[in-house]
């Protein structure tokens, strides 16, 4: 999947998904970790009947795995978000949709009947959240899922070197790059889905800036756990803390009522140098697995069946 992507996207829009901070150091680090777990098996056991069903925050789902709310779906795909949650549906799990899709929320849960959670960053003006959480309420958004690891935007070199913006660029080199990608860029120029549905004009409306500068202006870097707390309140439903790398964070999200934690370190975008979530999800969940769901993020490619 990630060569089909790398041929039909343009090089700019391909290092975006595929890219981590910095020197990818922790990016490395989900895929190296995972690759040096060892499986032993227990065989001559009665295998003939196998069921991978599970249930999290009381709904069963057919398979043990969730889609990760993952942005700006609709550039790589101009049926995006929708198309997304419409996949995991037809596998019998839940849709996570993230906190800037280019789908707003009522169209996605209009054209998508499955179970579904919605994602956010808390941004400083709290009357656009409270707002968001209404709108996810009404349009059943079952759970919230708070992202607690950005304070800042990661800093993604790779995007400063291909000058990914939002709004995408013109430029010389994207003109060449939509012309080597016809069917990506058919779909771009006919859909636009490549600005997120959820998010404020800036200061310019909607003038071209690097990712970084938009979530600068839209993140609250002074949230804290008594904001957490509030979000809570103000949600008055599920809700589970993403982000969590530590036992002592693990324990403080249960301890304000989290209905689970995701132990992530967003695909190794974020903070280079964090350590792999495989690595730290044993004492995690040793700690607060009684207490709260538990839900493996970043690093996961694939699972051997034979």
């Amino acid at each position: 999947m990630r060569e089909a992507a790398r041929s039909r996207l343009p090089r700019s829009v391909f290092d975006f998904v595929d890219g981590g901070a910095l020197d990818e150091v922790t990016l490395a680090r989900n895929r190296r970790d995972f690759d040096e777990l060892e499986l032993h098996p227990n065989y001559l056991v009665d295998v003939a009947t196998v069921s991978t069903a599970t249930s999290v925050l009381g709904t069963r789902i057919a398979v043990p795995i969730i889609s990760a709310p993952t942005g700006l779906q609709g550039l790589v795909h101009h049926d995006g978000e929708v198309a997304m949650a419409n996949a995991v549906h037809r596998l019998g799990s839940i849709y996570t949709i993230a906190s800037r899709p280019t789908y707003a929320l009522e169209e996605v849960a209009a054209r998508a009947a499955g179970p579904k959670w919605m994602q956010m960053y808390v941004s400083p003006d709290r009357d656009r959240v409270k707002s968001t959480l209404r709108r996810g309420r009404e349009a059943g958004y079952s759970a919230l899922v708070v992202t607690i690891d950005g304070p800042r935007g990661g800093l993604r070199e790779r995007d400063m070197r291909s000058g990914f913006t939002i709004p995408p660029r013109v430029s010389l080199r994207s003109i060449a790059s939509g012309v080597r990608h016809p069917a990506w860029t058919a779909g771009f120029l006919k859909y636009q889905r490549y600005v997120p549905a959820i998010d404020p004009p800036g200061p310019d409306g909607n003038a071209v800036e690097l990712l970084s500068e938009r979530w600068a202006r839209q993140l609250d870097a002074s949230l804290t756990w008594d904001d957490l707390s509030w979000l809570r309140d103000e949600w008055g439903g599920p809700f589970l803390v993403k982000g969590i790398l530590r036992v002592d964070d693990a324990v403080r999200a249960a301890r304000i009522g989290a209905s689970g934690v995701i132990v992530s370190n967003h695909g190794g975008r974020q903070l280079d140098g964090a350590p792999s979530t495989i690595s730290v999800l044993s004492s995690i969940a040793a700690a607060v697995g009684d207490e709260l769901d538990v839900i493996l993020d970043s690093g996961v490619r694939r699972g051997p069946t034979s």
